[in-house]
């Protein structure tokens, strides 16, 4: 399903300088008389040049050591503010499906989320006093400089997806966050299960892609991803490569994300974004813990 991934220049200035002899001057003086002693004021464009020539050494010199650092990256969100950001391209994935890019003012600023959190996205609709708000995960990576990604199943008279499908380049949605859902630590669980319908495909997407990204992260990854038709599976390409999948240990953490339908087969629905809500349904039957279970 996914495969590893690692990320890995400076090239040392080089400076030469020419010695200038002076054994060919007694044989001058023996046939030329000595020239007068030159004016200090002759001498004045020459330590000029020399000290500006080293300036500009300098300057490079320090210049290209600053770039060679790492440079901290501006944050587009902060929790507390609306941002505004323009579509920058738009993709059919499928008949109901989009991915759509919104791209940043700042081309090498990041969206910066922690894993695993959501975007709220908001708008109002024309005659309307309220706000449509709706949470969305976005499938790009979070330090991606420049846009983020999200990929939008548009659903009937579902007002927050038709409305972002109904978006053309140029045009802006407003996002807020992030809004953290279950913060990930490297190696929390031995073993993780991600039990997806729909679009709750992008929270799972989001955990497993920066587990395996992580070369020190050694949780194994069990995906579960129901849909209605084979053309409906979101992210398919993303998804092609098998999974980590060993033995089911103690140490084990299930994830549910879907439509209510799935909520209720599998774990039961939540009471309130706080409130996780009792463990039911198959989940429960098969004995897994409440403990055991988190439900997006």
């Amino acid at each position: 399903m996914f495969a590893r991934q690692a990320f890995r220049c400076a090239q040392p200035l080089k400076q030469s300088f020419r010695k200038y002899s002076a054994e060919a001057a007694p044989k001058a003086a023996e046939s030329t008389p000595p020239p007068p002693p030159p004016k200090k004021s002759n001498l004045t464009p020459i330590y000029v040049a020399v000290g500006l020539a080293g300036l500009g050494a300098g300057i490079y010199r320090y210049s290209s050591s600053a770039e060679a650092e790492p440079k901290e990256r501006t944050k587009i969100f902060n929790g507390q503010d609306w941002v505004d950001l323009k579509v920058g391209a738009i993709e059919t994935l499928s008949h109901n499906t989009k991915k759509i890019r919104f791209v940043f003012d700042d081309k090498e600023a990041i969206g910066g989320l922690p894993v695993a959190s959501a975007l709220l996205t908001r708008f109002k609709p024309e005659g309307k006093e309220k706000f449509t708000i709706r949470p969305y995960t976005p499938t790009s990576e979070e330090d991606q400089p420049g846009y983020l990604d999200l990929v939008v199943k548009v659903y009937p008279n579902g007002p927050m997806s038709e409305h972002i499908h109904s978006l053309a380049v140029d045009q802006t949605l407003a996002f807020k966050g992030p809004i953290v859902k279950y913060p990930w630590e490297t190696n929390k669980h031995n073993h993780i299960a991600l039990i997806a319908g729909g679009t709750g495909i992008t929270p799972m997407y989001q955990l497993a892609r920066h587990i395996f990204k992580n070369p020190d992260d050694n949780t194994k990854v069990t995906l579960i991803f129901g849909n209605v038709k084979e053309e409906d599976i979101l992210l398919k390409k993303e998804l092609e490569d098998p999974p980590r999948i060993g033995q089911v240990e103690e140490n084990i953490k299930l994830f549910v994300c879907g439509p209510p339908g799935l909520y209720k087969a599998i774990s039961g629905g939540k009471v309130s974004p706080q409130d996780q809500g009792e463990l039911a349904g198959i989940l429960n039957e098969l004995g897994y813990s409440k403990d055991q279970v988190f439900k997006f």
